[in-house]
Protein backbone atom coordinates (compact mmCIF):
# COMPACT_ATOMS: atom_id res chain seq x y z
CA UNK A 1 0.00 0.00 0.00
CA UNK A 2 1.30 3.46 -0.90
CA UNK A 3 1.61 5.66 2.17
CA UNK A 4 -0.01 9.07 2.54
CA UNK A 5 3.15 11.10 1.92
CA UNK A 6 4.03 9.13 -1.21
CA UNK A 7 0.57 9.78 -2.63
CA UNK A 8 0.94 13.51 -2.04
CA UNK A 9 4.34 13.51 -3.74
CA UNK A 10 2.94 11.48 -6.65
CA UNK A 11 0.12 13.97 -7.25
CA UNK A 12 2.40 16.99 -6.89
CA UNK A 13 4.96 15.54 -9.29
CA UNK A 14 2.45 15.13 -12.12
CA UNK A 15 1.01 18.62 -11.60
CA UNK A 16 4.46 20.20 -11.52
CA UNK A 17 5.42 18.44 -14.75
CA UNK A 18 2.58 20.35 -16.45
CA UNK A 19 3.71 23.81 -15.32
CA UNK A 20 4.01 26.25 -18.25
CA UNK A 21 7.47 27.67 -18.88
CA UNK A 22 8.70 30.01 -16.11
CA UNK A 23 5.45 29.44 -14.18
CA UNK A 24 5.92 30.15 -10.48
CA UNK A 25 2.96 30.54 -8.15
CA UNK A 26 2.74 31.14 -4.42
CA UNK A 27 -1.06 31.65 -4.43
CA UNK A 28 -3.82 29.09 -5.04
CA UNK A 29 -7.50 29.76 -5.66
CA UNK A 30 -10.04 27.06 -4.76
CA UNK A 31 -13.54 27.32 -6.20
CA UNK A 32 -16.59 25.35 -7.19
CA UNK A 33 -17.07 24.59 -10.87
CA UNK A 34 -20.22 26.75 -10.92
CA UNK A 35 -18.19 29.90 -10.18
CA UNK A 36 -16.80 31.46 -13.35
CA UNK A 37 -13.35 33.03 -13.51
CA UNK A 38 -13.24 36.67 -14.61
CA UNK A 39 -11.98 37.00 -18.18
CA UNK A 40 -8.98 38.98 -16.91
CA UNK A 41 -7.59 35.78 -15.36
CA UNK A 42 -5.94 33.92 -18.21
CA UNK A 43 -5.66 30.12 -18.23
CA UNK A 44 -2.22 29.08 -19.48
CA UNK A 45 -2.62 25.31 -19.16
CA UNK A 46 -4.62 22.72 -17.27
CA UNK A 47 -4.55 19.13 -16.08
CA UNK A 48 -7.75 17.25 -15.34
CA UNK A 49 -8.21 15.76 -11.89
CA UNK A 50 -8.83 12.39 -13.51
CA UNK A 51 -5.29 12.47 -14.95
CA UNK A 52 -3.61 13.09 -11.59
CA UNK A 53 -2.68 10.00 -9.54
CA UNK A 54 -4.28 9.76 -6.08
CA UNK A 55 -6.64 12.69 -6.74
CA UNK A 56 -9.96 11.26 -5.62
CA UNK A 57 -12.89 12.42 -7.72
CA UNK A 58 -16.64 12.30 -7.16
CA UNK A 59 -19.66 13.07 -9.31
CA UNK A 60 -19.28 16.72 -8.34
CA UNK A 61 -15.56 16.93 -9.09
CA UNK A 62 -15.00 14.40 -11.90
CA UNK A 63 -14.77 17.17 -14.48
CA UNK A 64 -12.57 19.33 -12.27
CA UNK A 65 -9.13 20.56 -13.28
CA UNK A 66 -6.00 22.15 -11.95
CA UNK A 67 -5.62 25.40 -13.90
CA UNK A 68 -2.35 27.26 -14.29
CA UNK A 69 -3.37 30.91 -14.53
CA UNK A 70 -2.02 34.42 -14.71
CA UNK A 71 -3.71 37.50 -13.30
CA UNK A 72 -1.82 40.65 -14.26
CA UNK A 73 1.80 39.81 -13.53
CA UNK A 74 0.99 37.12 -10.97
CA UNK A 75 0.89 33.37 -11.52
CA UNK A 76 -1.60 31.31 -9.56
CA UNK A 77 -2.87 27.75 -9.37
CA UNK A 78 -6.63 27.30 -9.50
CA UNK A 79 -8.46 24.23 -8.24
CA UNK A 80 -11.52 24.38 -10.49
CA UNK A 81 -13.82 22.07 -8.54
CA UNK A 82 -13.50 20.62 -5.05
CA UNK A 83 -14.31 17.51 -3.05
CA UNK A 84 -17.30 17.68 -0.73
CA UNK A 85 -17.57 15.61 2.44
CA UNK A 86 -21.26 14.96 1.70
CA UNK A 87 -20.25 12.98 -1.39
CA UNK A 88 -18.83 10.31 0.91
CA UNK A 89 -15.13 11.10 0.57
CA UNK A 90 -12.84 11.00 3.58
CA UNK A 91 -11.46 14.08 5.28
CA UNK A 92 -7.99 12.81 4.35
CA UNK A 93 -8.93 12.91 0.65
CA UNK A 94 -9.93 16.55 1.02
CA UNK A 95 -6.70 17.25 2.93
CA UNK A 96 -4.64 15.51 0.24
CA UNK A 97 -5.30 18.30 -2.29
CA UNK A 98 -4.19 20.98 0.20
CA UNK A 99 -0.96 19.16 1.06
CA UNK A 100 -0.24 18.87 -2.66
CA UNK A 101 -0.36 22.66 -2.86
CA UNK A 102 2.21 22.83 -0.06
CA UNK A 103 4.59 20.65 -2.08
CA UNK A 104 4.00 22.86 -5.13
CA UNK A 105 5.29 25.89 -3.22
CA UNK A 106 1.94 27.51 -2.42
CA UNK A 107 2.11 29.91 0.55
CA UNK A 108 -1.42 31.40 0.40
CA UNK A 109 -4.88 30.07 -0.44
CA UNK A 110 -7.97 32.06 -1.39
CA UNK A 111 -11.06 29.85 -1.11
CA UNK A 112 -14.44 30.67 -2.66
CA UNK A 113 -17.54 28.90 -1.39
CA UNK A 114 -21.27 29.13 -1.90
CA UNK A 115 -22.97 29.91 1.43
CA UNK A 116 -26.37 30.52 2.99
CA UNK A 117 -26.85 33.43 5.37
CA UNK A 118 -28.34 33.28 8.88
CA UNK A 119 -28.12 37.00 9.60
CA UNK A 120 -31.19 39.09 8.61
CA UNK A 121 -28.92 42.09 8.00
CA UNK A 122 -27.24 40.25 5.09
CA UNK A 123 -28.72 39.81 1.62
CA UNK A 124 -28.48 37.08 -1.00
CA UNK A 125 -26.29 38.05 -3.94
CA UNK A 126 -23.71 39.69 -1.66
CA UNK A 127 -20.27 38.54 -0.53
CA UNK A 128 -19.41 37.14 2.89
CA UNK A 129 -15.90 37.99 4.07
CA UNK A 130 -15.04 35.12 6.37
CA UNK A 131 -12.82 35.79 9.38
CA UNK A 132 -13.47 32.70 11.55
CA UNK A 133 -15.40 29.45 11.66
CA UNK A 134 -17.17 26.95 13.89
CA UNK A 135 -16.74 23.30 12.94
CA UNK A 136 -19.90 21.22 13.40
CA UNK A 137 -19.02 18.65 10.74
CA UNK A 138 -18.31 15.99 13.35
CA UNK A 139 -14.94 15.16 11.77
CA UNK A 140 -11.49 16.62 11.25
CA UNK A 141 -8.84 16.03 8.55
CA UNK A 142 -6.08 15.82 11.18
CA UNK A 143 -7.54 12.82 13.00
CA UNK A 144 -5.15 9.88 12.77
CA UNK A 145 -1.38 9.63 12.56
CA UNK A 146 0.30 13.02 12.28
CA UNK A 147 2.83 13.46 9.50
CA UNK A 148 5.47 15.70 11.08
CA UNK A 149 6.82 16.69 7.66
CA UNK A 150 3.45 18.30 6.88
CA UNK A 151 2.74 20.06 10.17
CA UNK A 152 2.71 19.89 13.96
CA UNK A 153 0.39 17.58 15.90
CA UNK A 154 -1.59 20.41 17.53
CA UNK A 155 -1.74 23.41 15.16
CA UNK A 156 -2.82 26.78 16.57
CA UNK A 157 -6.14 27.91 15.03
CA UNK A 158 -6.20 31.43 16.51
CA UNK A 159 -5.36 32.95 13.11
CA UNK A 160 -7.12 30.38 10.94
CA UNK A 161 -8.26 33.04 8.45
CA UNK A 162 -5.14 35.12 8.16
CA UNK A 163 -5.80 38.57 9.61
CA UNK A 164 -3.42 40.35 7.26
CA UNK A 165 -4.98 38.80 4.16
CA UNK A 166 -8.45 39.56 5.53
CA UNK A 167 -7.61 43.24 6.04
CA UNK A 168 -6.20 43.53 2.53
CA UNK A 169 -9.34 42.00 1.02
CA UNK A 170 -11.57 44.36 3.00
CA UNK A 171 -9.60 47.33 1.65
CA UNK A 172 -10.25 46.19 -1.93
CA UNK A 173 -14.00 45.90 -1.31
CA UNK A 174 -14.08 49.28 0.43
CA UNK A 175 -12.24 50.97 -2.43
CA UNK A 176 -14.69 49.37 -4.87
CA UNK A 177 -17.68 50.54 -2.78
CA UNK A 178 -18.91 46.97 -2.31
CA UNK A 179 -20.73 46.21 0.95
CA UNK A 180 -18.55 44.41 3.48
CA UNK A 181 -20.17 41.56 5.44
CA UNK A 182 -17.69 40.31 8.05
CA UNK A 183 -18.81 36.78 8.84
CA UNK A 184 -18.28 33.74 11.02
CA UNK A 185 -18.72 30.63 8.85
CA UNK A 186 -20.39 27.50 10.17
CA UNK A 187 -19.14 24.24 8.69
CA UNK A 188 -21.75 21.46 8.51
CA UNK A 189 -21.95 18.33 6.42
CA UNK A 190 -24.99 18.89 4.18
CA UNK A 191 -26.28 18.06 1.63
CA UNK A 192 -29.79 18.54 3.02
CA UNK A 193 -31.02 22.02 3.76
CA UNK A 194 -31.37 23.28 7.31
CA UNK A 195 -34.44 23.19 9.52
CA UNK A 196 -35.85 26.35 11.03
CA UNK A 197 -34.76 25.22 14.50
CA UNK A 198 -31.24 24.52 13.26
CA UNK A 199 -31.01 27.94 11.62
CA UNK A 200 -32.07 29.58 14.90
CA UNK A 201 -29.54 27.51 16.87
CA UNK A 202 -26.70 28.29 14.45
CA UNK A 203 -27.45 32.01 14.59
CA UNK A 204 -27.61 32.01 18.38
CA UNK A 205 -24.27 30.18 18.40
CA UNK A 206 -22.72 33.23 16.72
CA UNK A 207 -22.63 32.19 13.05
CA UNK A 208 -23.46 34.48 10.15
CA UNK A 209 -23.23 32.10 7.17
CA UNK A 210 -22.95 28.37 6.66
CA UNK A 211 -21.53 26.03 4.08
CA UNK A 212 -20.29 22.50 3.45
CA UNK A 213 -16.79 22.94 2.07
CA UNK A 214 -14.09 25.16 3.49
CA UNK A 215 -13.62 24.01 7.11
CA UNK A 216 -11.56 20.87 6.34
CA UNK A 217 -9.59 22.81 3.71
CA UNK A 218 -8.87 25.55 6.24
CA UNK A 219 -7.79 23.19 9.02
CA UNK A 220 -5.44 21.41 6.64
CA UNK A 221 -3.99 24.69 5.36
CA UNK A 222 -3.30 25.87 8.92
CA UNK A 223 -1.61 22.53 9.64
CA UNK A 224 0.50 22.93 6.52
CA UNK A 225 1.46 26.54 7.40
CA UNK A 226 -0.35 27.95 4.37
CA UNK A 227 -2.05 31.31 4.94
CA UNK A 228 -5.77 31.02 4.21
CA UNK A 229 -8.47 33.52 3.23
CA UNK A 230 -12.07 32.82 2.23
CA UNK A 231 -15.00 34.56 0.56
CA UNK A 232 -18.57 33.26 0.56
CA UNK A 233 -20.97 33.83 -2.33
CA UNK A 234 -24.34 34.21 -0.60
CA UNK A 235 -27.05 32.31 -2.44
CA UNK A 236 -29.58 31.16 0.18
CA UNK A 237 -31.53 32.89 2.96
CA UNK A 238 -31.60 30.83 6.16
CA UNK A 239 -33.12 33.31 8.59
CA UNK A 240 -35.06 31.55 11.34
CA UNK A 241 -38.86 31.99 11.36
CA UNK A 242 -38.81 33.43 7.82
CA UNK A 243 -37.95 29.95 6.54
CA UNK A 244 -41.23 28.51 7.86
CA UNK A 245 -43.16 31.16 5.94
CA UNK A 246 -41.67 30.07 2.61
CA UNK A 247 -44.03 28.74 -0.06
CA UNK A 248 -41.65 28.22 -2.99
CA UNK A 249 -41.23 24.77 -4.56
CA UNK A 250 -37.86 23.03 -4.78
CA UNK A 251 -37.67 24.04 -8.45
CA UNK A 252 -38.33 27.69 -7.60
CA UNK A 253 -35.80 27.65 -4.76
CA UNK A 254 -33.13 26.22 -7.09
CA UNK A 255 -33.85 28.87 -9.70
CA UNK A 256 -33.53 31.56 -7.03
CA UNK A 257 -30.26 30.05 -5.80
CA UNK A 258 -28.77 30.16 -9.30
CA UNK A 259 -29.95 33.75 -9.75
CA UNK A 260 -28.29 34.72 -6.47
CA UNK A 261 -25.11 32.87 -7.45
CA UNK A 262 -24.93 34.85 -10.69
CA UNK A 263 -25.38 38.11 -8.78
CA UNK A 264 -22.75 37.32 -6.14
CA UNK A 265 -20.36 36.05 -8.84
CA UNK A 266 -20.76 39.39 -10.63
CA UNK A 267 -19.89 41.21 -7.39
CA UNK A 268 -16.84 38.99 -6.93
CA UNK A 269 -15.64 39.59 -10.48
CA UNK A 270 -15.39 43.32 -9.71
CA UNK A 271 -12.80 42.74 -6.98
CA UNK A 272 -11.19 39.35 -7.53
CA UNK A 273 -8.32 40.55 -9.69
CA UNK A 274 -7.60 43.35 -7.22
CA UNK A 275 -7.63 40.89 -4.32
CA UNK A 276 -5.27 38.53 -6.16
CA UNK A 277 -2.93 41.41 -6.80
CA UNK A 278 -2.77 42.62 -3.22
CA UNK A 279 -2.80 39.50 -1.02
Amino acid sequence: MIDFISKIKGSAGVIKSMFPGKFKADLALIKNRTMPLPKEIKVLNEVKYSDIPHFEITQGSKTGSVLFCRSGNRDLIVYDGRLHYYDGVSMRSIAHKIYVLKLLGIKKILALDEVGHLDPRINCGELAMIYDHINLMGDNPLIGKNEDSLGVRFPDMSNAYDKTLFSKMISVLTDSKIRVNECVYLGITGPNSETDAEARFYREAGCDVLGYSIVPENITAVHAKIKYAAIGLITRELVADKMMEGTKSDKELEAQRLKNLAKSSAELSKVLQGIIKII
